[in-house]
């Protein structure tokens, strides 16, 4: 079974469309036959897309590490929930048990994934697909500082390269097939 890495926010964020964006996502990997694996939270886009997900009789893995059990109130509704010791674990298993990645918006943490899921690849430490789903333009303050950084000569174009943009859950779900066969 395919599986796939989604990091959002554990808040809804003001746009609803974001959480449309999120169910969608998440019904869309149920029905394709793939595990969704994320941060096992109960709230926000984390919650959203992970009882669509169920709701559609998919599979889903959460990862949480000790600390936020509570804190974001682990969702106990999973195929299969995993507590670590550290975020730093938690991350490392996330990646580890998919073949594709995909982000939704989110804020700090979701921020600190991405970019750190793309620098892993940048760097040639895996060849996983990671989707950027750019729901109503929330990160294109972010995809212009990736420009900034590229035009600055700190990055090349091999980092934005290892990037695919989406508008929705059905360009990013299209995007994770066709990447996760290729990798």
């Amino acid at each position: 079974m395919k599986s796939v890495c989604l990091y959002c926010g554990s808040q809804p964020g003001h746009e609803p469309g974001h959480s449309q964006v999120a169910r969608a996502l998440g019904t869309g990997i149920a029905a394709a036959g793939w595990r969704l694996v994320y941060g096992a939270g109960d709230h926000g886009l984390m919650g959203e897309a992970s009882r669509a997900a169920r709701a559609r009789g998919g599979a889903v893995t959460g990862f949480i590490p000790r600390h936020l059990v509570e804190l974001e109130v682990a969702n106990r509704d999973l195929t299969e929930l995993v507590i670590t010791d550290t975020m730093h674990e938690r991350k490392k298993l996330m990646l580890g048990n998919a073949d594709g990645v995909v982000a939704l918006p989110g804020g700090p943490g979701t921020l600190d994934e991405l970019v750190e899921v793309l620098t892993w690849r940048y760097l040639g430490l895996h060849r996983k697909p990671v989707v950027l789903i750019n729901a109503s333009g929330y990160w294109d303050p972010l995809l212009a500082l990736f420009e900034h950084m590229e035009t600055g000569g700190f990055v090349s174009s091999n980092f934005l390269g290892g990037l695919t943009l989406a508008s929705t859950a059905e360009e990013a779900l299209r995007a994770l097939s066709s990447g996760m066969k290729a990798a």
